[in-house]
């Protein structure tokens, strides 16, 4: 199974609109960051994590021309604004794209795109599937497992399979989560900027992560431009840890 990073940064993106700071203004590839979200891959099928703003440019970047489901890890606009976007893949596929996600978060869906849910022609078919903590997803005879990630005082959904964990928003990881995500292959996980915020990690608290989860490979996301410079932040990071980017295939 593989992972692909579709975009690394958080809410306002990287370049932040209006801004002149070196992050913005950088003309590295790497610092060219859209909303965060994420693809599993396995035996030609994708499961793609989060449907944000960016949604329709990840997938024509990335030459996805075909989906099996969708994971929203919660509810906030940087990762569901682009839920409507489903749309050419359920006209091509002839049927509903199931969309994981916690019963709070189905409730906003089913509230912030109603007209999805009636008879209106051209609408999204939305197969709203509701998961738990600890339950698990099927996914191209494999199983993704459903965590709980503290993002604020919001319970918010992380995901693992056997090698791998992708854990974005985070501020703090439950007990139970931390060993569930240890001695992975690789961890994905968010870390802000160097200064964390009452919802999500800073740099240190999420390298502190990493140290406790001991995987062979941390990939960092979910940046603010304020995090400064791949070239800059990058060779100061742990050995075996780097800055993920937007499409990186974790393998």
């Amino acid at each position: 199974m593989t992972l692909t990073l579709l975009g690394t940064a958080t809410s306002q993106g990287v370049p932040v609109i209006a801004c002149d700071c070196a992050t913005c203004k950088s003309t590295d590839p790497r610092d060219k960051r859209l909303r965060a979200s994420a693809l599993f891959s396995h035996n030609g099928k994708n499961m793609v994590v989060d449907t944000g703003p960016d949604f329709r440019q990840q997938m024509l970047l990335g030459r996805v021309k075909h989906i099996e489901g969708v994971i929203i890890t919660h509810e906030h606009n940087d990762h569901t604004a682009g839920l409507d976007d489903l749309r050419p893949f359920c006209f091509k596929q002839q049927m509903d794209i199931p969309v994981y996600c916690l019963p709070r978060v189905a409730a906003d869906l089913r509230e912030r795109f109603a007209y999805a849910f009636t008879d209106y022609p051209g609408v999204p078919r939305l197969d709203i599937r509701e998961v738990g903590f600890g339950d698990t997803i099927p996914f191209a005879g494999q199983e993704i497992e459903v965590l709980e990630v503290t993002h604020g005082a919001l319970p918010i959904i992380g995901l693992c399979t056997r090698d791998l964990a992708y854990l974005t928003d985070v501020k703090a990881l439950p007990a139970r989560t931390q060993v569930q995500c240890k001695g992975k292959k690789a961890v994905v996980i968010s870390a802000l900027q160097h200064t964390g915020t009452h919802s999500h990690l800073s740099l240190a608290e999420a390298l502190d992560y990493l140290t406790t989860l001991a995987p062979k490979r941390g990939i960092l996301t979910h940046f603010s431009h304020k995090m400064g410079r791949a070239a800059e932040v990058d060779p100061t990071l742990p050995v075996g840890v780097e800055m993920g980017y937007d499409r990186l295939v974790v393998r």
